[in-house]
C-alpha cells in the first residue's frame, strides 16, 4: 500500500511576474513541487499552461525562465497565485490547507489589470474566499492546465482559454 506524502507547511518563494503594463492576471492556487523546485510558474512538463499561452500568442513555447517572462509582459500578462503559503501534501491542490492568502494589492494598485482569470477551480475558490471580499474584481474560470485535469486535451485547453486574446486586443 502506497504510503501518503505528509503535509508540509510551504510558503511561496517567488515573485509575481507583473509590470505596469500587465492588463491581464492569471491567478493559480501555489506552486507544485516542481515548480518550486524550478522557482517559477508552471514548472511541471506535463502542465500545458505554457503551451496554451504560446499558442493564444501565436508564439514558439518558451523554454527559459527568462523566454516565459518575456512573452508574458509582451502580452500585458501577469502570472502569480491566490496562496502565500499553506499546509500541503505534494502538488495536490485538493489537499491544500491552512492557507494564508497572497496579497494581490501588489499587482492590482500597480498595474492596470482589467480581467482576472483563474486558472482551474481550486485557484477560483480560493480566490473568491480570500480575494474578491477585499478588492471586488470579477475573477473568471478557465479550465485547468494541469496534467491532473485529464478531461481536457490541449485542443480544448486552448479554445476554453481563447478568451483572453479578447483581453489582449
Amino acid at each position: 500500500m502506497k504510503q501518503k506524502q505528509p503535509f508540509l507547511h510551504v510558503k511561496h518563494e517567488f515573485e509575481p511576474v507583473y509590470d505596469e503594463k500587465s492588463h491581464i492576471l492569471i491567478l493559480g492556487t501555489f506552486p507544485s513541487v516542481k515548480s518550486r523546485e524550478q522557482n517559477f510558474y508552471y514548472g511541471h512538463p506535463q502542465n500545458r499552461f505554457w503551451k496554451v499561452i504560446a499558442a493564444l500568442c501565436e508564439e514558439m513555447v518558451p523554454l527559459s525562465i527568462p523566454e516565459k517572462t518575456d512573452l508574458l509582459l509582451r502580452h500585458h500578462i501577469a502570472v502569480w497565485d491566490v496562496i502565500a503559503e499553506c499546509d500541503i501534501r505534494g502538488s495536490g491542490d485538493s489537499s491544500i490547507k491552512n492557507v494564508v492568502p497572497t496579497d494581490l494589492s501588489v499587482i492590482l494598485q500597480n498595474a492596470p489589470v482589467d480581467k482576472i482569470y483563474a486558472n482551474g477551480t481550486k485557484a477560483y475558490d480560493f480566490y473568491m474566499k480570500y480575494s474578491y471580499p477585499i478588492f471586488g474584481k470579477e475573477i473568471i474560470k478557465l479550465p485547468s492546465t494541469s496534467p491532473a485535469n485529464a478531461v481536457f486535451g490541449l485542443e480544448r485547453l486552448i479554445d476554453a482559454w481563447g478568451q483572453i486574446v479578447k483581453s489582449l486586443l
